[in-house]
Parts: structure tokens; sequence; C-alpha cells
């Protein structure tokens, strides 16, 4: 069972807003996990998520980024936001299918595809799992010749992103961090317990 440390100012105002509940959990990247975090509270009213996007918008500056991009839904909110605190382009990637169960795809849409290229970009989410969403993100951006310099979320949950190849290649910025345990479902040790699978789909 995940344990919220003790933080700052801003970890316990971002804690403040997300409902935590334990059990047994499938995720957007297919993973099973053992805590679910409702990211509602984090996106209405929007105006409790803007001083958290600033802050992350502060913290993004100093890459020389000339646009910010994020997966649906929460993702590109807050893409919007830092875009805005920045005074450069926002972008969205869009959810297209589930992939292989593992790994969800994601793509640009084709209106903004020839804006990117040569850009330096931010890609951000509201909460990062297994990263599955901002890896999809990130591949959907290097094929349209885009550069990715950083990525940013307001929370990352354990260590599995920033173990992936993906997150070595940059560098990672966040607000908050969280442990977290996810396991491929053949490792799931949750299923062989009587607890029930529910997929809220809450974050990649």
């Amino acid at each position: 069972m995940t344990e919220i440390p003790a933080g700052d100012s801003s970890s316990q105002q971002l804690i403040s807003l997300l409902q935590i509940r334990y059990g047994h959990f499938q995720f957007e990247s297919g993973h099973h996990g053992d805590t679910w975090l409702d990211l509602d509270g984090l996106l209405n009213p929007p105006d409790l998520l803007r001083p958290l996007a600033n802050e992350l918008a502060d913290r993004l500056r100093s890459y020389d980024v000339n646009a910010v991009c994020g997966p649906m839904t929460g993702g590109a909110l807050l893409a919007q936001m830092i875009a805005e605190e920045l005074t450069i382009e926002s972008y969205i990637a869009e959810r297209i299918s589930s992939g292989d169960g593992m790994n969800p795809n994601y793509r640009l849409p084709t209106s903004i595809c020839g804006r990117v290229a040569g850009k330096r970009i931010a890609v951000v989410d509201d909460a990062i799992n297994a990263g599955s969403a901002i890896s999809a993100t990130l591949t959907a951006l290097h094929e349209a010749d885009a550069k990715p310099v950083v990525v940013g979320a307001l929370l990352i949950l354990g260590d599995a992103f920033e173990r992936s190849h993906a997150a070595q290649e940059m560098p990672v910025e966040c607000l908050v961090r969280l442990p977290n345990q996810l396991w491929p479902p053949a490792d799931c040790p949750i299923c062989h317990s009587s607890i029930p699978l529910e997929t809220p789909q809450i974050c990649g």
C-alpha cells in the first residue's frame, strides 16, 4: 500500500486534491497496481490546477522550449496552462487505440503535424505511472520530426517510467513523487488474492 510522505506546500496542495483508493487495478498501460488516484480533483475546477501548472512551467522554462504537448485529457489541459504561462504554443496527442494492451497508441492531429517539426517541445502529463501515454506521445512527436527535450508532470508514481528507455533519453521534472507498485499482469501478486480487478484507466 502506498504511504503518502510529508512534503512541502506544493506536495500537500497537490495531494489534497487527490482521492486515493487501494485495491487491485489495471491501468491504461496494461499493468496492474495497488493504488488508484482519482485525478478529477486536479482538473475540476481547473482554477485549482493553475498554480501547480505555473510552478511546473517555471521548472520547464530553463529548457528553452518552443511548445508544450500533452496526451488527452489531463495532459492536454496541463499543456495548455503551461503554454499560457510561458507564452508558447500547446499541442495535444490523441489516443487512437489500446495498442497491444500494454502500450496504447497516440497521434498528433493532422492539422498540427506540420507545425511541430524542428521545435523544442516539453511533453507533460498530470500524472505519470508506467508512462505509456507519455512514451506514445514522444513517439508521435519524433515521427513528426519534433524535438522533445524534457518530460514534465505534476505527479510521478513509483519509478517505472524513469527506468524506461524513453525517460532515460531526457530530463524529467515533477512537483511530487509518490511510491507505487506496478506489475505486468503475469507477475501481479494481487491476482492470486481474492481482491477483484478493476480498470479505472486513470493514468498511463
